[in-house]
């Protein structure tokens, strides 16, 4: 039986900046719910401001949200492109209200 998977922002803290990579991408929740499979990361629930998830191997952190249907993802001090990820692009669009 698989986890609960969705689509999701992801976006990467590094620092203090909100100005990290950042992607609409599928996650996949862990059994627990306590953290999620982000690309080849497990990021696991953080207390406190910067950052909502780290990854459990590293210690980065990273912001995780879902979509928004205006497309302003980004924090409103950040910026930068958001990428999306090729294989849910159709189904992001649905989500959205881009599609079709």
């Amino acid at each position: 039986m698989g986890h609960k998977s969705q689509i999701m922002y992801v976006e990467f803290k590094p620092g203090d900046l909100h100005r990290g990579p950042a992607w609409i991408t599928k996650v996949r929740q862990t059994k627990t719910g306590r953290g999620i499979y982000f690309k080849d990361k497990l990021l696991v629930r953080a207390n406190g401001v910067r950052g909502n998830f780290i990854d459990e191997e590293t210690g980065e952190e990273y912001w995780v949200s879902g979509v928004k249907k205006n497309g302003q993802d980004r924090h409103r001090w950040g910026g930068g492109p958001v990428e999306v990820d090729e294989d849910i692009r159709a189904e992001y669009e649905k989500l959205v209200g881009k599609a079709d």
